[in-house]
């Protein structure tokens, strides 16, 4: 399940971009507490924590603990900005979470055994159609990642939704098709079936949407 971290941070009782630049000229960031029914909170956080942990990877599906002034609220990451020439964290939106909130979260797929794959080593190629599956889950118990068993996967085979073992409570946000995370592809076809899982994935994922709009 997804780690949990502390973080420390101060009140912001000044908002707007002239506080905002003053924030980042100290080496600190703007950031907002929002949600579980509870007025938004300001607050400020060291840039350099920010950034490193947002590189460091993991940052969107681990809870944290922000000690506010030693109010200690439980949230998770939502979004966050980064400036766009020097890469640095400008602003994080954080989610305060409960025991009983509901996340949609991406969770990275890892695999496995593919030196052992039955199609790779007949000259096979891994095909990754999704390098991640947005879930809905507890706050407080986002997978870390889920696990991809290439070990008998032949030439031709593929990965799906239903291959993949989810935690309890944990349901894919795509609940229409048992869809592709990846396939084991021929060496010359790669390219071409590489293109038309992401194509078929692609026009599945947006089929509810244009519906939506007719």
């Amino acid at each position: 399940m997804s780690n949990s971290e502390n973080l420390k941070a101060v009140a912001r009782e000044r908002v707007g971009k002239g506080s905002a630049r003053a924030l980042r000229r100290n080496g600190q960031i703007p950031a907002s507490i929002y949600g579980d029914k509870q007025s938004p909170v300001s607050i400020a956080i060291e840039r350099k924590e920010a950034t490193k942990r947002i590189h460091s990877g993991g940052f969107m599906t681990n809870l944290i603990t922000i000690d506010v002034d030693g109010d200690k609220i439980t949230v998770l990451p939502k979004d966050y900005q980064l400036d766009p020439v020097r890469d640095f964290v400008m602003h994080v939106d954080f989610l305060r979470v409960s025991k009983n909130t509901q996340v949609v979260v991406e969770v990275p797929v890892q695999f496995e055994n593919e030196d052992t794959c039955v199609g790779i080593k007949r000259g096979g190629v891994l095909n990754v159609v999704r390098h991640t599956v947005e879930v809905n889950c507890p706050a407080n118990s986002i997978p870390e990642a889920f696990t991809a068993d290439l070990a008998e996967l032949d030439m031709g085979d593929g990965i799906h939704i239903s291959n993949i073992t989810l935690p309890e409570g944990v349901t894919p946000t795509i609940t229409d098709r048992d869809f592709t995370i990846a396939t084991i592809a021929s060496p010359g076809g790669k390219q071409d079936e590489a293109d038309d899982a992401a194509e078929a994935e692609a026009a599945a994922d947006a089929a509810p949407s244009e519906e939506a709009e007719e």
